[in-house]
């Protein structure tokens, strides 16, 4: 974006000149392009500008010290649960953060000893300390591991925190990065092994090898031992596709490789890599979800309905029978009812562990498929009515781990096995008293008429209408599930506790768009019916103000990323409703998102807006375009990272400079590192959760007097 001009734009003035461009009206030319210019000097002084004011006013604020203290030590407690991001033969392998080791610790534990609750930590990789002697600030964006040995990996690595990275082979057995071995410079890839001394490599492999979304578009066949650029090759899509990769599923000791094009977010053409090098297209439709393989069976969840099978169905077929040109029996292996979501499907060595919603409660199913073809099961016998995540599962034997926890219950990790009740491996004690706080699920009725589910925490004792604070997401497919309030919502942890302990009310809204009820919950607010989701949130709001939980103007919405759109969309919308909006890392102006730097793979969620008749409809809620003078809208807290390379820092600055352009108040906070968590250690996100607590005691009146 250098070398831009800074223009002048008559906002909402009537003499405003509206160009004609093949008949249709042009948007005005925006003042705040050179925003995008992510380390631009004009940029980055604004941002130090805003940063300096947001912490100069919110920092005096009472108790501010003390917020961030709790919260730091909150996030940094060694009493935490050691989540098994991977479990590879019979290592088990975990990531961890703490006090004395922010950046973290990539480790490694004999299986045994960790399912017993007394793991055999070895460190692999003290990320700080590797990036000191290397001059580099390190962050670890995860491993891919060489089955069925799982000695070499390659290890991926980002200098800030954001989805570029670099991959470097490393050799587990000594714990080192292997002199000479397989090494790929800093790009958007994905790396996936293709035997001991070959790698499928999808990344930037000069001028026209990215996607317009900014990622690979080739895919690649590099040998051992010979340059990347004699690397053959795979298979290549087209500058419109999100992306270009290869994913190795491991079945025992066998191995399914597949390649994925990205036609957009939501559609793919996958085809199977057979041992000849053919590529054999999946009998599946482009819009099913290949989950894992177990016994030579693919997996997948379908997004619509297919051959009989409905939308949100489990369904599987034989890789051989495929490969050998033999046309697969598509099996049914799920189907979840009206109330059910299928969110995880994972597999151990021959059980089929389905992790799903039911009214966003989690269930965990443990299926096997009988000689007859037909899957069958129970659910395990985990807590009911909270939240299950499904951390990893076994390869080797039939073990699964699934941590459990609600918003008043602190997480409890279980080694699950079919035919065992699930054991306990490690629980935390209560962070906090939770003895006079109380959790209620209740639904809101949305405009349409669909009943829109949410979660209200508050005091027992609490009396009359209190501020409310609403977090919600709403796209993508991805629900919203309560979590111990030590970290809700997203990243920001602690300020949800504060605000429950000091007498308020604390709200997790499942708005359409998000997958709790599976694909139809989320294809209600796609592209032209975005507002739905919107109107979802707004019930919820009105539901509490009718049900005397709280008032117009004492609530706070919240949300991240596409869930930051929808909070900028909120105050432009009801700022009568609203008095306070924690937007996170958003999307805001909607004109320019898929031009911004991961913007493209997106709009398969929200439409083109370069297609007049998408615009249409986009230009109704972008916030950036709706932001007007002379509207009183609630001071919002903004905040992103200059490193995120997924949704662009732009978003978020411009939106702060349209309100200083009106004169409207905001406070404004840019971290330098952490990508689009917007965050990399845990005293970033203590701060950020100091500054979210005294910005909503600031502007959200404790008394019905506004």
């Amino acid at each position: 974006m250098g070398g831009m001009v800074r223009l002048g734009w008559a906002f909402g003035v009537a003499s405003a000149v509206m160009l004609a461009t093949m008949g249709q009206a042009a948007e005005p030319a925006d003042p705040h392009l050179d925003l995008e210019q992510v380390d631009g000097a004009h940029a980055i002084a604004t941002v130090k500008a805003w940063n300096a004011r947001t912490l100069a006013e919110l920092e005096k604020q009472p108790h501010f010290a003390e917020y961030r203290s709790r919260a730091l030590a909150l996030l940094s407690d060694r009493q935490r649960i050691a989540t098994p991001d991977q479990v590879l033969g019979d290592t088990v392998l975990n990531f961890w953060q703490d006090d004395e080791h922010p950046r973290g610790l990539w480790r490694a534990s004999p299986l045994a000893d960790f399912t017993s609750g007394k793991p055999r930590w070895r460190t692999l990789i003290d990320v700080a300390a590797l990036g000191k002697a290397e001059g580099h600030k390190w962050v670890f964006k995860g491993a891919t591991c060489l089955s069925p040995a799982y000695v070499r990996c390659m290890v991926a690595l980002s200098d800030g925190g954001g989805d570029s990275v670099v991959e470097r082979e490393f050799d587990m057995t000594q714990g080192a990065f292997i002199p000479g071995g397989f090494t790929l410079p800093d790009a958007k890839m994905s790396v996936s092994w293709a035997g001991p001394d070959a790698l499928y490599v999808a990344t930037d492999f000069g001028p026209g090898s990215m996607t317009d979304s900014g990622y690979a578009r080739i895919v690649k066949l590099w040998k051992r031992g010979t340059p990347l650029s004699a690397a053959t090759m795979l298979s290549e899509g087209v500058t419109s596709d999100v992306s270009v990769s290869t994913a190795v599923m491991v079945d025992g000791n066998r191995t399914w490789p597949i390649l994925v094009r990205g036609v957009d977010f939501y559609h793919r053409k996958v085809s199977h890599i057979a041992p000849d090098g053919r590529l054999v297209p999946t009998p599946l439709p482009d819009d099913a979800e290949i989950a894992d393989v177990i016994d030579g069976r693919v997996v997948a969840t379908l997004k619509s309905a297919w051959q009989g099978h409905p939308a949100g169905a489990v369904v599987a077929y034989s890789i051989p029978d495929l490969l050998a040109g033999r046309t697969p029996a598509v099996e049914s292996v799920f189907v979840p009812n009206a109330h059910q979501a299928v969110e995880t499907v994972a597999a151990s060595k021959s059980i089929l562990w389905v992790k799903l919603l039911d009214d966003v409660s989690g269930r965990l199913l443990a299926l096997k498929r009988g000689e007859d073809g037909r899957w069958a099961g129970q659910a395990t016998a985990l807590p009911d009515k909270s939240t299950i995540h499904l951390d990893t599962t076994a390869s080797t034997a039939d073990r699964a781990f699934a941590t459990v926890e609600g918003m008043l219950t602190p997480p409890t990790l279980f080694s699950v096995a079919a035919d065992q009740a699930p054991v306990a491996v490690q629980s935390l004690p209560a962070r906090f008293d939770a003895s006079n706080m109380a959790v209620e699920q209740h639904f809101a009725t949305s405009k349409d008429g669909t009943k829109v589910p949410y979660f209200l925490v508050r005091r027992k004792d609490a009396k009359g209408p209190v501020p409310a604070y609403i977090h919600a997401y709403g796209g993508f497919e991805l629900a919203q599930t309560p979590s111990y309030l030590v970290n809700e919502p997203y990243r920001s942890g602690p300020a949800a506790l504060y605000w429950v302990e000091e007498g308020n009310a604390y709200v997790l809204a499942n708005i359409r768009g998000g997958g709790e009820y599976g694909p139809g919950w989320h294809n209600a607010a796609l592209r032209e019916k975005r507002q739905n989701a919107y109107d979802d949130l707004y019930a919820v709001a009105e539901d509490l103000v009718k049900d005397g939980v709280t008032q117009k103007g004492r609530i706070a919405v919240s949300g991240r990323s596409n869930g930051g759109l929808m909070a900028s969309v909120a105050i432009t919308q009801r700022p009568d409703l609203f008095g306070a909006a924690v937007i996170g890392s958003p999307l805001t102006d909607m004109k320019r998102f898929s031009h911004l730097l991961a913007g493209a793979s997106w709009m398969g969620e929200y439409g083109n807006p370069d297609v007049p008749a998408d615009w249409a409809f986009i230009r109704k809620y972008s916030p950036y375009q709706n932001l007007k003078p002379g509207v009183k809208y609630p001071t919002p807290f903004i905040y992103t990272s200059t490193r995120d390379d997924r949704v662009h820092p732009g978003h978020a600055r411009k939106l702060a400079a349209r309100l200083e352009h009106f004169h409207d108040p905001f406070f404004y906070f840019e971290a330098i590192e952490g990508g689009h968590a917007a965050g990399v250690e845990p005293q970033e996100d203590a701060l950020r959760a100091a500054l979210v607590t005294v910005y909503l005691n600031l502007e959200l009146p404790r008394s019905t007097a506004r």
